[in-house]
């Protein structure tokens, strides 16, 4: 006799067949006999919910595939919730008791649960449905967006107290870690770049970078179709670009080492493009869609946190300048009744010569007043202090036959500090452009006399103050950097990427020129300057 191993369903089968078929092959299979499926349950079967109908009895008299492969746990909950409404008496025939969201295996799915109660057949027992339907990737979506909505609110949020004692690199340096530890932790993004529009150029330029190599600071990419890579594609049609494999795609410029799959998306403001996020992975195929939607999202917050530290800086700047013309106008009136005394008093005691020197040394106080009042007024375009500091002919012993390199394109500036730094000792050479500048630092490199200092403002009509410091940093790579800049203003984030290479320090005009001298005293003296 042969092993029975083996089972043959009949579906649909009437008895007299079923038999025939068993006296034929009874002694090789196990005949059984199954009713024909109803169109209704084979559609619930291959249905992508699952469906679990329950009977008052607690039995399972029927479930799709889908629910039959649901892992025992999440099974048991939808059975639990099914026993719940076949207790209330809050369904009715046909009507949903209740919806519920379950989170199962341990968090890593979810699923929406309908429940429902069925009309009873003619003397059966009251049953329920559930249906059971994977909302895994809908909800992670959902929370994953949540979360960089909550993570944008953090990046243009800036306290204002907070803020009122930055700095604008304190609070760009603010604005950088956040970026950074956002794009870590909710878009798991190690390597990536920010670069910013500059109009006046039509050029891309690189504010903060995070895991990429130094030489991504050379690049130098336009807003352009070809030539300068996704990057200037991505800006000039404000279209994000995914790389799948940068060994294929030969509009991918390097950019992290071995780096073979990258994510590029516009920076907006509201229509308008001011910049991209370049994002790169070492694993090919590394971003999809979704990713790409995501950084969308987080590019929108960090345009906008960027847009709003630069009119905190332009508001400061015209705020200032409005309170300095206001405070001059309430002083005006007082120094000419204080002028009007001194003619008074000249004419009663010009005979007296003490008399005579102090009324000489009111009206040179008076003179003080004004010009210094006229300074602060005129903002950022000016330096405070300077009289004092114009008097000292004493030679400083760190200054003293340091070459010191000067660019500003404000004469007034520029002229100040080669006069202040010069009577000092040092040998000062005064550039009124950042161009000029950088083609005495390149005659370095074919012998022409090195700088010991170099001191550039931010914002010259030809050049920016990064443009100065790199070259400072390529042919007098000893000589520490001092920036300069009006309020803070910086719209091309020189200071950002200067600090990130060795910037020594950064003035904020109008500053003290007792400030600038221990400035450019502690770059002198700091190690590696003799």
């Amino acid at each position: 006799m042969v092993e029975t191993h083996r089972k043959l369903v009949l579906v649909g089968a009437d008895a007299e067949t079923a038999a025939e078929v068993t006296s034929l092959l009874g002694d090789r299979f196990e005949i059984v006999r199954q009713p024909e499926e109803p169109v209704l349950a084979g559609v619930l079967r291959a249905l992508g919910e699952g469906v679990l109908i329950l009977g008052g009895d607690g039995s399972a008299p029927w479930s799709n595939q889908f629910f039959d492969a649901l892992d025992e746990k999440t099974r048991a909950r939808v059975r639990e919730l099914c026993e719940l409404a076949m207790s209330s008496d809050r369904g009715v025939n046909g009507a949903v008791t209740g919806k519920y969201e379950l989170e199962c295996a341990e968090g890593r799915r979810c699923f929406d649960v309908y429940v429902t109660t069925l009309q009873p057949s003619e003397g059966g027992d009251r049953r329920v449905a559930a249906i059971v339907r994977d909302t895994t990737i809908a909800r992670r979506t959902q929370q994953k967006m949540d979360a960089i909505d909550r993570a944008g609110f953090e990046l243009v949020r800036m306290d204002a107290g907070e803020v009122e004692r930055m700095n604008a690199l304190e609070r760009i340096q603010l604005l950088e870690r956040r970026i950074v530890d956002y794009s870590r932790d909710l878009l798991h993004f190690d390597h990536f770049a920010i670069f910013l529009i500059d109009n006046r150029r039509n050029k891309l330029e690189m504010v903060m970078q995070s895991g990429l190599p130094p030489e991504i600071q050379d690049l130098d990419l336009y807003l352009e179709d070809e030539g300068s890579g996704i990057s200037g594609f991505v800006a000039k049609s404000g279209r994000s670009y995914i790389c799948h494999d940068t060994t294929l795609d030969e509009k991918f410029l390097p950019g992290l080492t071995g780096a073979r799959s990258s994510l590029t998306v516009p920076l907006r403001i509201h229509d308008k493009v001011i910049g991209i996020m370049d994002i790169e992975s070492r694993e090919p195929g590394a971003f999809d869609d979704q990713d790409r939607q995501f950084a969308e999202i987080f590019g929108r917050y960090i345009a906008m946190a960027l847009h709003m530290l630069q009119l905190l800086v332009t508001e400061r700047s015209t705020v200032n300048e409005k309170v300095s013309d206001r405070f001059e106008g309430e002083l005006r009136e007082p120094l000419e009744d204080i002028l009007h005394e001194v003619d008074w008093l000249t004419g009663r005691s010009a005979s007296d010569p003490e008399t005579r020197r102090h009324i000489e040394r009111i009206l040179s106080d008076v003179e003080a007043i004004r010009r210094r009042v006229k300074s602060v007024a005129s903002g950022p375009q000016t330096l405070l202090g300077v009289d004092e500091a114009l008097k000292s002919r004493e030679k400083d012993p760190l200054m003293d036959g340091r070459r010191i390199l000067i660019a500003d394109d404000h004469p007034k500036i520029r002229k100040i500090i080669g006069d202040v730094l010069g009577h000092r000792g040092a040998l000062v050479e005064v550039f009124s452009d950042g161009s000029h500048a950088i083609e005495r630092l390149e005659k370095c490199a074919d012998g022409a006399p090195g700088f010991d200092l170099i001191l550039s403002d931010i914002q010259m009509p030809d050049r920016n103050g990064y443009e100065v410091f790199s070259a400072a940093r390529k042919f007098c790579p000893s000589a520490p950097v001092i920036l300069m800049t009006g309020f803070g203003y910086d719209p091309h984030h020189s200071i950002v990427r200067a600090s990130q290479e060795g910037l020594h320090s950064v003035l904020f005009k109008p500053f003290e020129i007792e400030m600038l001298i221990t400035q450019v005293r502690e770059a002198l003296g700091s190690p590696g300057q003799s």
